[in-house]
Formats: structure tokens, C-alpha cells, sequence
């Protein structure tokens, strides 16, 4: 199965607590929410086409809470994020494996990398990670995420946890897919295209500007 990850990011990257103050209030974030006023037609639109391929999602513990605290209580089969959640296999990376109580939930332990890697032997289409910012962090260290699906909104928050944070992996990613939300989302498809090229500006000998790369 390709590895991809979905997730709520501001302008300048941060990923916490876009739902609402309660789910993740860590390191003083105050700013919890700030998803909710951009919410629109086109916002479920596209994220209901991108669970459309799901075939099982992993998640960290702290978002697997949240979902489970709201989810199975969505029973309208017409929704099809709701329909996906509710009934295909949950994998969560966790330390205290109690408490899975979600339909078809299932604990990931020990060594992540190989526990990630035999998830994505398996057959299907899509292993999809729906929020899990420190759970993304360890999925991007050992180059597993095949693809990244963006949703970027129209703030800057200034502080709070973000996708990228200081340390991470250098990596190439191919935009292959853009468009905008009627509120001003832009959602974003990256494909992995593995360790960055590098070039140099110089000035050829017609006095022009010239772009070499190797």
C-alpha cells in the first residue's frame, strides 16, 4: 500500500490543534480552532475525495483519541469520511495498547520503521495518516511517506508545533496536484522524489543568467 499523510497546516506550518483548544492545548497553544471558520463545501469535498481510496488508516495515539471520541458517534451512512473511519482497520502507534475500543482498531509496537513497512506490504491501495504530527515526524525520518495531502489555510499562527520541524530529513517532494477552496484553503498533493537536487546561479558569457544544475 502507498504510505500517505493528510493534515491541516497554517501558512506558516503549524499543525496543532486545528479542531478546536481541547485537542491538543501542549506547550501553552492557545490558538486552537483556527480551522473551523474556513470549513466549506469545497473544503469536504476534498477531503472526502481523499479518504475515497483509503483501504486502512494509521494514527498516533493522541489523534486516535480524538477521533474515536467523535467519529463513532457520525452514523450517517451518506458520509463517507465517517463510513471509511468507522469500519476500516485503525492502526495506532502507541506504548499502552489498552483502550483501542474503536471498531477494528489495532495496536502498532515496538520498532516503527519495521511495524510501517509490513503495513505497507500488505495489499491495498492506500495506508492513509490523517493528523499525527509526531507520528509524521517519525514516518518522514525513515522515508516512508509516499505522499503528502495539504490542506493550507490562510493564517499564520506563530507559534505551536509544526509539520516541519527544526532537524527534519531534507527530502524532494513533485507537486501533482493544487486547487483552492471557495474560503481560500489550498489543498496540496507531494509526491516523494527523494534527497533534494542542488544548482548554482552564474552569469553565462553572453552576460545572461544561467540556472546550472548537475
Amino acid at each position: 500500500m502507498k504510505l500517505t499523510v493528510t493534515t491541516f497546516v497554517s501558512m506558516d506550518g503549524v499543525l496543532q490543534s486545528p479542531g478546536g483548544a481541547e485537542e491538543d492545548p501542549s506547550s501553552d497553544f492557545d490558538l486552537g480552532g483556527w480551522l473551523v471558520p474556513y470549513v466549506d463545501e469545497g473544503f469536504n469535498e476534498i477531503a472526502s475525495g481523499w479518504a475515497a481510496d483509503a483501504d486502512a488508516f494509521l494514527f498516533g495515539r493522541r489523534t486516535y483519541d480524538i477521533l474515536a471520541s467523535h467519529w463513532p458517534q457520525v452514523t450517517d451512512p451518506d458520509d463517507p469520511m465517517a463510513t471509511k473511519l468507522n469500519t476500516l482497520p485503525k492502526h495506532v502507534v502507541t506504548s499502552r495498547p489498552d483502550g483501542l475500543d474503536w471498531v477494528n482498531s489495532h495496536a502498532v509496537t515496538g520498532d516503527l520503521a519495521d511495524a510501517v513497512r509490513a503495513l505497507k506490504a500488505r495489499d491495498g491501495r492506500t495506508l492513509q495518516v490523517h493528523g499525527s504530527g509526531r507520528l509524521i515526524q517519525g514516518l518522514l525520518r525513515h522515508e516512508l511517506v509516499d505522499e503528502l495531502r495539504l490542506l493550507t489555510f490562510p493564517v499564520v499562527l506563530g507559534k505551536g508545533h509544526r509539520l516541519f520541524e527544526a532537524g527534519a530529513v531534507p527530502s524532494a517532494w513533485r507537486l501533482a496536484d493544487a486547487r483552492p477552496t471557495p474560503a481560500g484553503v489550498i489543498a496540496q498533493t507531494y509526491a516523494y522524489a527523494g534527497t533534494p537536487a542542488a544548482g548554482t546561479v552564474a552569469v553565462a558569457e553572453d552576460g545572461s543568467e544561467a540556472l546550472l544544475t548537475p
